[in-house]
């Protein structure tokens, strides 16, 4: 969640859970609880600053979290979070625009498939401006909370007070929703410490953390960022722009550790599709179907899979998935407004 941003800290995809609180069928090691008979379904909760164009890892990674929740039983809320951009001062904190992108992102969702019943889409100054008397007070409580300092890490305390003041709207909203299970990425993971650490010290319904991985940037960063076109894949990036990317894309040979290539077949393309085809000539090994993670590591780090052969199968696979948004934004009029206008908005110069 949050832009899909942020430095991780070593552990990868749906691995790092606090599963704080036992409810119907809990997995310590990851997963959603169950709802037992008449129970309503588990809450889960992630959160989206609307403020640029949307990666794959905010698009196709969520999407594939999301169907995992929603397969397991939860209600999953998706929390377009316009008043935290605004007090981060994205796009000029002009709300105008940000909602504008935050209608962007519900247009791209959709057209991935989070499209379903067990999905709902809230912006977070709508809903909390119609129920302002019970999520305020829930901010000022934390605001005053005797763990403050954990707030205080979060912000340089030289930027603006709204940015000091934000991360305890971000807690509030997660008690607001009344969600069960907070899946958000790595770069959440002190906004998840306050609100377990506030729940011990209230005595209230302590939500269930899984922080998952940030996919890295397609130079080798830790992360894949929308501040850094060429290092990321954009859901509505061209065919063609797609493959140049990926043909520059950092990938060396034999090595799988930070290996972006290695890491979008790993976390996007196996849980996609459940296999990664390379098609290649017979002369260089013939055309192979790769069925687990594991097999495709073993030849990758031998050598008898080459770069050459990685990066041309991972450009179909990935062209393949956002073929259906492209489609959705050429053949729907008011999707392809608002793309447009998130083109210019994120970068002035893009037209």
């Amino acid at each position: 969640g949050r832009g899909g941003g942020g430095d991780g800290d070593g552990r990868r995809g749906g691995e790092g859970c606090d599963a704080a609180r036992d409810r119907g069928g809990v997995r310590h090691g990851g997963g959603a609880p169950a709802a037992a008979a008449g129970e309503s379904p588990p809450v889960c909760y992630d959160s989206f600053l609307p403020c640029d164009r949307m990666t794959i890892a905010q698009g196709v990674l969520k999407a594939i979290h999301v169907r995992k929740m929603v397969e397991a039983g939860c209600r999953v809320k998706i929390w377009i979070d316009d008043w935290s951009a605004f007090l981060n001062n994205k796009l000029g904190g002009d709300m105008e625009k940000i909602q504008t992108v935050g209608r962007y992102m519900i247009e791209v969702w959709k057209s991935i498939g989070i499209n379903h019943d067990g999905v709902e889409f809230l912006c977070s100054s709508a809903e909390i401006n119609s129920r302002a008397d019970e999520y305020w007070p829930r901010v000022m409580g934390i605001s005053t909370h005797r763990k403050i300092g954990v707030v205080r890490e979060l912000r340089e305390c030289k930027k603006p007070t709204a940015q000091f003041f934000n991360p305890c709207m971000q807690c509030a909203g997660i008690f607001f929703l009344e969600a069960d299970i907070c899946q958000m990425g790595m770069d959440q993971h002190e906004v998840n410490k306050l609100a377990t650490t506030y729940s011990d010290n209230r005595q209230e319904k302590k939500p269930i953390i899984l922080s998952h991985y940030l996919l890295p940037g397609l130079k080798g960063q830790n992360k894949m960022s929308a501040s850094d076109p060429a290092s990321a894949i954009f859901m509505d990036d061209e065919k063609a722009e797609i493959d140049l990317k990926i043909k520059q894309a950092f990938c060396p040979p034999k090595i799988v550790k930070g290996n972006p290539c290695i890491e979008y077949i790993k976390y996007i393309i196996f849980p996609w599709f459940g296999k990664f085809e390379v098609v290649r000539k017979a002369k260089n090994g013939g055309n192979k179907t790769f069925m687990s993670v594991e097999e495709l590591v073993m030849d990758y780090e031998s050598g008898s899979l080459h770069p050459a052969d990685v990066k041309p199968a991972l450009k179909e696979a990935i062209n393949q998935i956002l073929k259906p948004v492209r489609e959705h934004f050429e053949n729907n009029k008011e999707a392809k407004f608002l793309r447009d206008t998130v083109k210019v908005i994120s970068c002035p110069l893009y037209l």
